[in-house]
Parts: structure tokens; sequence; C-alpha cells
């Protein structure tokens, strides 16, 4: 049995459009906010609290009722997916293949994203922040394989980054560098997946 194991971010998702929206809670420039947001995600999706990171991003006056309402905002603007990745997906488990998530993602995400339908044709969602590692560090490759009972041979990766590309292939993941599901297609065509 073959897993295809796909990020999530930019890849079953759209980019998030909440950054605005973001900004204008925590009162800040949406530039520097944005340059802030993004520069300590990695910690942030390693596992570090919600409240730490928006104390982070947004300063050290962010209380944990302002920090609910980032985090809900930030979740709810990652939750768009797009519907050309869920046909995809809904065709690969038909071909008889299992889907796997391994997501750079925070545990309050996780807790979100486990209740979206798009979750139900998965046999496993792993996030980042609950792992406390983050792709492409090769510990994240470890727990992916034990969490599914596989060999590295039995899994194909889809992410839309290079660099979490190039970390999988050196683990000796097979891995494919997401531009569109059609692209995916063509790939999961070639190789006898669909």
């Amino acid at each position: 049995m073959r897993w295809i194991v796909f990020d999530y971010g930019e890849v079953i998702s759209r980019r998030t459009r909440a950054l605005p929206d973001l900004a204008a809670l925590a009162g800040a420039d949406l530039g520097a906010f944005t340059d802030a947001y993004w520069r300590h995600r990695r910690d942030y999706d390693a596992g570090l609290p919600d409240l730490d990171y928006w104390r982070l991003v947004a300063g050290l006056d962010v209380d944990e009722t302002l920090a609910g309402q980032l985090t809900k905002t930030d979740v709810s603007g990652w939750l768009e997916v797009d519907p050309s990745t869920v046909e995809l997906l809904g065709e690969i488990v038909a071909a008889g293949a299992r889907l796997a998530l391994l997501s750079n993602a925070p545990s309050s995400f996780g807790r979100a994203a486990e209740g979206q339908p798009w979750t139900r044709q998965f046999s496993q969602l792993l996030f980042s922040g609950d792992l406390g590692v983050v792709k492409p560090d090769t510990e994240i490759w470890e727990a992916l394989v034990a969490r599914l009972g596989a060999s590295v041979g039995d899994c194909v990766f889809l992410d839309d980054r290079q660099e979490n590309i190039d970390g999988a292939t050196l683990f000796g993941l097979k891995a494919h560098l997401w531009t569109s599901a059609a692209d995916a297609r063509r790939y999961l065509t070639e190789i006898g997946v669909l």
C-alpha cells in the first residue's frame, strides 16, 4: 500500500488573506506585522504557544483574549481549500492509495483542521506543532514513517517548498515539488499511483 503524503499550506489550502485583518486586530502596521508574522512562524509551527507567538509578532501587550482572537482569525485565514486539490485527493483514495498529511502548522490550527470535511479522506494527520519539530528537519520524517508504520519507499511526498522536497528526498522519500493539482496528477499518473 502506497502512502501519498501532502503538505497543507498552499497545497491543499490557498494562501491566507487574513494578514490585514490580523494587523488591524493587533493595531499594528501591516508591513511590520507581516514581517514579524513570517519571521517567527517556524517557532510557532514547532510548538511555540499561541500567546508567546502573538507577543513576538504584535508586542508584549498582547493578552490571552487578544491572542485568542488573533489565533482564531489566523486559523480561519488558512482554512480556505483549493477545490482542484480536494478533487485530486478523492481520485487518489479511489485509486487505492492512502493519504497522510504532514504540515508545518501550530497545534491550534491542527485542532481546527481535524474537523474539516477534506480530512475524512486522510488516514493520518500530522502537525509539526504537535510533534515539536518542523520540515525539513530529519526528525519529522522519522516521525512520519513511524506513525504510518511504513518504509520510506512506501511514501510519496508533495510540498510547495523546495527545501522540504530536498529534506524528504535526502531522507529517502520519493518527493515532488507542488505547483498545481494538474501537475501533481500527471506526476502521480507517471509513477503508477493514478
